[in-house]
This record gives C-alpha cells, sequence and structure tokens, in this order.
C-alpha cells in the first residue's frame, strides 16, 4: 500500500539530506524491501544529482462523473419495501431557486397528492411546486439502449398510474372498462431502455414552473449516468411542460433550456391547443360541481352554475383565477380556439354563453377568449418553436370512446383533443414522424400496444 510521500522512493533523514531505500517496485512505483534502485516504466528521473528522485509522470486529468446542479437537493429516497408498482426507487428532489412556490389547491382535497405519493412527497399533501419526485424503472442504470428516457405525465395524474399501473386508480381510470397492471415504463424497460419518470408536485399546475422541474429531471438523469441528452415523452398537459422547457418558454426567474433533448415525442398533446371545457361545458360541469354531485379535479368555464335549483358560485374551480382562487393555471394554459374550424356544440345547455361569455339560464362565466387572454401558452410556444436540434414525434388517438365522460364529437379526436391539434407542427422545424392509433382514445395513450409499438420504434 502506498504511503504519503511514497510516490518519491528517496527518504529524509534528520539533517535533511537525501538517502535511498533498498527495496523493489511495486506496479505503483513504491519500492519494496530488498529491490533494486530502477523503477519500471512509465516512472521517470525527477530531480538533480543531489536531490535524485523517482516520480510518476502528471497523469492526465481524470473526467469526474457530472453532479446535479447546486440548487437541486435530495431529500429523501425510497427503494424495495416502500416502492411499488413495479418501479425500483423514487427519490424526491427540492429546487431551491426562488421563484417556486406552493401553488393554489382546492381546498376539498380533490386536488392533493394521494396514496404512495404523500409518502414521496415526505407525508405532504401540498407540496410546493418546487419539489418533485424521481421514478427510476428496472434497468435505469444497466439497460444497453444508449439514450435514457424520461416520461413525463398529463394533468390530474401520477408517474404511477400513468406509465406503470393504468388500473392504479380502479375502473375506467384507463379510459376502458378493464385496465392492464402494467404501462409504458415495462414495455420500454424490457426492451433494453434506461427509464425515468418526473411525478410533479402539482396536478393542474403552472406548466412554465412544470418545465423547469422536468429540467431538473434531465439534469439529475445525467449526472446519475454520465450521458449529455435523453429522451423525452410527454402524454397530453405533460406535452406543454416539455415543449416549453425545449423552447424556453419560461418564467422570468426561470433557466433557458439547456441543449440536453434527442429526441421529443408527444402523445395526445395539444400543440394546436384545446377549448374542450367551453365547448362541452354544461356536461363538463357536471363532473366538477359538487352541487351536482361532481369530484372530478378539473376546472369549470362557469363562475356560477344551478344544480337542483340553487344557484352557487364557486370560485375554486374556475379556469381563471376568481375570488382569491387560482388552482388551474396549468389547464388554462393549454386553451386555444377551435369555433372556427369544427364550430360549437349548440345542442348544449347555454353552450352560446359558456364558450363566448355571459349569463345564460343556468350558468354564468366569461368565455374561452378572457380565459386565453389570461394567459394560454399555445402561441407562445408557437413562437418560440422547438429548436431544429430537436426531432420532435408527434401521436394521436383516434377514438372518441372514452367510459365516463362526454367525449369530444365535433371533429376527430381521441374523446379530449382533437387529432388536428395533437398533430399540429406550428413551430416544429423538425418532425421525426406522425402517427394516428385509430384504436385507442386520450387515456389509453399511455399503455395501448400500439402507441408502446411505436414509440419504441421512433426511439431507436
Amino acid at each position: 500500500m502506498s504511503t504519503p510521500g511514497a510516490r518519491t522512493c528517496i527518504g529524509r533523514t534528520r539533517q535533511g539530506a537525501r538517502r535511498e531505500e533498498a527495496g523493489t517496485w511495486s506496479t505503483d512505483g513504491v519500492r519494496e524491501a530488498g529491490g533494486g534502485s530502477e523503477p519500471p516504466a512509465p516512472w521517470r528521473w525527477w530531480g538533480s544529482s543531489r536531490q535524485p528522485s523517482w516520480h510518476r509522470p502528471p497523469r492526465p486529468a481524470e473526467r469526474k462523473p457530472p453532479r446535479h446542479p447546486r440548487y437541486l437537493t435530495l431529500e429523501a429516497g425510497y427503494g424495495a419495501g416502500t416502492v411499488t408498482n413495479g418501479w425500483q426507487s423514487v427519490e424526491r428532489y427540492a429546487d431551491t431557486t426562488t421563484g417556486f412556490r406552493t401553488e393554489g389547491f382546492p381546498p376539498d382535497g380533490r386536488g392533493d397528492q394521494d396514496g404512495k405519493r404523500v409518502t414521496y412527497f415526505g407525508g405532504v399533501s401540498r407540496p410546493s411546486s418546487g419539489k418533485f419526485l424521481l421514478y427510476s424503472a428496472p434497468g435505469w442504470n444497466t439497460g444497453t439502449r444508449t439514450t435514457p428516457v424520461l416520461l413525463v405525465h398529463g394533468a390530474n395524474d401520477t408517474a404511477d398510474r400513468a406509465w406503470a399501473n393504468p388500473g392504479e386508480s380502479g375502473g375506467y381510470g384507463c379510459g376502458a372498462a378493464s385496465c392492464p397492471s402494467t404501462g409504458l415504463m415495462q414495455s420500454l424497460s424490457a426492451r433494453g431502455h434506461r427509464v425515468f419518470a418526473v411525478g410533479f408536485a402539482h396536478k393542474q399546475g403552472d406548466n412554465l414552473m412544470q418545465a423547469q422541474i422536468v429540467g431538473d429531471a434531465i439534469a439529475v438523469i445525467k449526472a446519475k449516468l454520465g450521458v449529455d441528452k435523453v429522451d423525452l415523452v410527454g402524454w397530453s398537459k405533460g406535452e406543454m411542460s416539455t415543449r416549453a422547457y425545449v423552447s424556453s418558454v419560461k418564467p422570468s426567474w426561470g433557466r433557458a433550456y439547456a441543449g440536453d433533448v434527442r429526441r421529443l415525442i408527444t402523445l395526445g398533446g395539444p400543440n394546436g391547443g384545446y377549448d374542450y371545457p367551453y365547448a362541452h361545458g354544461w356536461a363538463h360541469d357536471f363532473s366538477i360541481w359538487p352541487a351536482c354531485g361532481g369530484q372530478v379535479n378539473a376546472p369549470s368555464p362557469h363562475s356560477h352554475m344551478t344544480c337542483y335549483g340553487t344557484y352557487t358560485a364557486r370560485p375554486e374551480f374556475s379556469m381563471t383565477p376568481s375570488g382569491g382562487y387560482d388552482n388551474y393555471p396549468g389547464q388554462r394554459q393549454m386553451l386555444a380556439r377551435w369555433d372556427g374550424v369544427y364550430g360549437v356544440d349548440g345542442a348544449a345547455q347555454d353552450w352560446h354563453t359558456t364558450y363566448y361569455g355571459g349569463q345564460g339560464f343556468y350558468t354564468a362565466g366569461s368565455g374561452i377568449q378572457a380565459a386565453i387572454d389570461a394567459g394560454s401558452l399555445i402561441a407562445p410556444l408557437h413562437s418560440a418553436g422547438v429548436p431544429a436540434s430537436v426531432s420532435t414525434y408527434l401521436l394521436a388517438g383516434g377514438s372518441a370512446d372514452i367510459l365516463g365522460i362526454f367525449n369530444e364529437n365535433r371533429g376527430p379526436s381521441d374523446g379530449v383533443v382533437f387529432i388536428s391539434s395533437a398533430l399540429d407542427t406550428t413551430g416544429i422545424p423538425t418532425v421525426g414522424g406522425k402517427a394516428t392509433v385509430n384504436g385507442a382514445n386520450h387515456l389509453e395513450l399511455g399503455w395501448h400496444s400500439s402507441v408502446t409499438a411505436q414509440i419504441a420504434t421512433w426511439l431507436s
């Protein structure tokens, strides 16, 4: 074993004179007892006739593994015995950058973290949006594919249900009567991909903050694996944060794109925006408004509604900031008008005032244009554009048959997003491919066999 100073096989006497000690030379250049005086290559003679010394020449600088940025703190990690749904591990990180905040949550708890996510977020059901979860799939560090994959889930969802166990939330939660117990994560992992997924603190949160979190997750993956780029898969609302990240559409305090994405794949993403809540507001409201029996964590296009003869105001479910509440900024950011293409559902109650604003027979609201003006990101994303270096692939579902909801019926859709929106290439200079899976609806895009096969092809 070498000791401090063993790189030189010269001892120093008490008077300061240097003397040669007998010994042999080890492979590390350390003289051992009983050997000769000449060290093996690559050791060289360093010194003078008065103070000779053998030293190994300086080695080339070794490449140190990258580290995640200083503004990221690993707060906790969970593994076997805690982690479920086939993941290998889950880590919780905090981004300490000034600007992140705890966003608004509906006061009745419908938007809170649930299940295992409460454990992963340290027992906090309403965490700050600067906190995030990084899920690692089996084979995350042993897979044979060069570029790792980061999966980004959509609205009112989790990385568990979206990518690993579509049936976690029970019947119909996956868009079909019977839900599988595995998803895209297992499919890609079995093909040798190194798979990760991000879990957001807010299920309907600000896409600009979530875009910064996407960048954070990528930075951690690069540090773990020593890679320069990742592939992104964004489903539904997840398209917004992934695209905002690569396009450097960010809050004033945010960081710009780091040039670390190879391919971007969007699944049912509203690349051209969507207007479903306003086009089908009456049916949509019945799943939301508590007085009508609604419990879904989604915004309403109305500020007031009559349920069973009682006219009430519920500003906490408003699409736009109202009454001190702003619980659904991420939904507002996805809005765009499609009435000029597919019209409005004229058979719906209060259809005109719902879409264009005003007082109807049973409802009142400010209309879609006011919501767009309050912060839609569709136009800014189109204007900023995806970098040409990022090959982008767009996939749409073609089956408007989601169980339990009123499906989008004004034009070809996946039940929520028009096919023409999901395949909209405005602001995308490098289109690697487009596909429509006719047998899949919006909620099946994370597990349908034809979808997973297409994604695997695009990633190869």
